[in-house]
């Protein structure tokens, strides 16, 4: 597809990269790291874990350097549960506090927007155990860890996404395997509908304390629904829809 003239982006317009916690830092039960579903669930045969990923857990430094040598505006990361919360209530683990620290100083130091996405398909094994989305104290389980987060890095992250692409994590949760069905569930269409009510009321509340702790923030969800209508029927204009169409919608609330 070829573009004969391009309009420049806004000078306040925040390009840069997005990644996952459990996609890419790996050290995925190191310094006090509790397992979340991602690290218990069963792999295909044949396919990587998640212990090693891009290892930026240990590489950070060198990753957000590249960033900003490629002109990052922003980096859009999610922070693990399980490594700031090993069992999702309770203990704070200092040495998952510290790590994210490090990663928010490191891409300020470059003048990269660190933009934290608060849940990206990692909740923790032992909330599993206890319900998980489906238990009705997974609305306080969520606030009380926005409040750590907040808490901790909310003087220097401006940007904050409550739960990444809730439609995906619960409709597509069978096939993608991230949706935490009770045993013996008789009624997979209901409880999927009960898990997204549970976030949605999680995010409102979580979204309120944001706007009480931190005034100045801005806080959203990230779902992935958008619906783009080609201006013809010309290819390119089809395939430019199509292209436009692929990208996540984020929502950020002032």
């Amino acid at each position: 597809m070829i573009h004969k003239t391009l309009k420049p982006f806004p000078k306040d317009f925040l390009w840069g990269a997005s990644t996952s916690a459990y996609q890419v830092e790996g050290a995925n039960l190191e310094d006090g790291k509790g397992p979340s579903c991602q690290d218990v669930k069963k792999v295909p045969e044949g396919t990587s874990d998640l212990t090693v990923c891009a290892d930026q857990y240990h590489r950070y430094k060198e990753d957000i350097a590249l960033m900003a040598e490629m002109g990052f505006k922003t980096y859009r990361f999610s922070i693990a549960w399980t490594r700031i919360l090993p069992q999702g209530t309770g203990e704070v683990n200092p040495k998952g506090i510290e790590y994210y620290n490090n990663v928010i100083n490191e891409c300020l130091k470059y003048g990269i927007e660190p933009l934290v996405t608060m849940f990206h398909f990692d909740m923790p094994a032992a909330l599993d155990e206890r319900g998980s989305w489906g238990n009705r104290e997974s609305v306080d389980w969520f606030v009380n860890f926005a409040k750590v987060m907040f808490e901790n890095f909310g003087d220097r992250v401006k940007y904050w996404l409550t739960i990444n692409e809730q439609n995906v994590l619960t409709l597509s949760g069978p096939v993608i395997g991230t949706l935490h069905l009770p045993e013996g569930c008789t009624n997979e269409l209901k409880e999927i509908y009960q898990q997204n009510h549970h976030m949605l009321v999680a995010q409102a509340k979580a979204m309120a304390l944001c706007h009480e702790m931190l005034p100045n923030a801005k806080i959203g969800p990230a779902p992935n629904i958008s619906l783009v209508y080609p201006a013809s029927c010309k290819p390119e204009d089809v395939l430019a829809a199509q292209k436009s169409q692929c990208s996540t919608l984020i929502c950020l609330q002032p």
